[in-house]
């Protein structure tokens, strides 16, 4: 994947720091948490509820205005091509992603039934997938676009993928470490599974859309079809899921994103799209080994 064009960068003193890997995230990073946070701010002014059809227009420019974001600090900082979020294939990689997110979570559903960890039953209906489905969409846009697209690929271009990978996926983590339910346990099976699950998906593809597809693709089936909990977040669901038995395979209160179950089955899938990768010459070396 193209890094920052170098010929295209002025040659100065304030351009070579704001090209610093470092820089270059915080710029990113706090460009994209203020459209965020300014559009949730006049929503609340507003006083749109999350789940009315007003609070789906936020989303949606919650959305647009996170890839267009993204878009602008690439072109203006970075000078280049967002390759990234290129349209090419991009209809097709999210469709892909968002399959292969609902077939692992049903498959990780399905060995906890069969472990009889888990009780199945009926919930709000077909009416309760809006929601659900707008939430899943929000998330895999923002936190792909800021985990994958902002502090994995910058991380990469001077560490290379392995150090990127460990770096990103500890972060993200890390960053569920305040959600409801959350507990060591859980943000270390939240590193292990989506953290290297989909940094793996955006090295294998070198774009964004499968990974993101992937990411809501799981929400979605989680909270949306089987009424689990969503990282520790309850959502309505057409059916509703009861766990019980030890947190190490159910999750606890977290969710069954904590359970060793979708750790093992999310790392499987990650290592066969890495090994891919490696074949195909898609993993980047860090600087040191570049220029020796």
């Amino acid at each position: 994947m193209a890094g920052t064009d170098s010929s295209s960068v002025p040659d100065s003193r304030l351009w070579r720091f704001l090209r610093f890997p470092v820089t270059r995230i915080v710029i990113a990073t706090a460009a994209i948490a203020l459209v965020i946070g300014v559009i949730q701010f006049l929503g609340l002014r507003a006083h749109i509820k999350p789940n009315s059809g007003l609070g789906a227009v936020i989303g949606v420019l919650i959305i647009v205005a996170v890839l267009a974001t993204y878009i602008g600090y690439v072109r203006l900082i970075e000078r280049r091509e967002v390759t990234e979020l290129s349209t090419r294939k991009a209809g097709v990689e999210l469709g892909a992603g968002v399959i292969v997110g609902v077939v692992l979570f049903a498959l990780t559903m399905l060995v906890l039934w069969l472990a009889g960890c888990v009780r199945v039953a009926a919930g709000d209906g077909w009416r309760a997938l809006a929601f659900p489905l707008l939430i899943a969409l929000i998330a895999g846009v923002c936190e792909e676009v800021l985990a994958r697209g902002v502090v994995f690929r910058i991380v990469e271009e001077s560490l290379g993928t392995w150090i990127a990978l460990a770096v990103s996926a500890a972060l993200f983590g890390a960053l569920h470490v305040f959600n409801p339910g959350a507990t060591l346990v859980s943000s270390i099976a939240i590193a292990l599974e989506a953290g290297v699950l989909l940094a793996a998906v955006f090295v294998y593809t070198r774009r964004l859309w499968m990974a993101i597809g992937l990411h809501a693709g799981w929400n979605f089936t989680e909270g949306g079809i089987f009424g689990a909990d969503v990282s520790g977040i309850k959502l309505p669901g057409v059916l509703s899921s009861e766990f019980h038995g030890a947190d190490l395979l159910t999750g606890g209160a977290f969710g069954p994103e904590a359970s060793i179950v979708a750790v093992l089955v999310c790392l499987a899938v990650a290592a066969v799209l890495l090994v891919s990768a490696k074949r195909n010459g898609r993993i980047r070396d860090p600087y040191w080994r570049r220029r020796a």
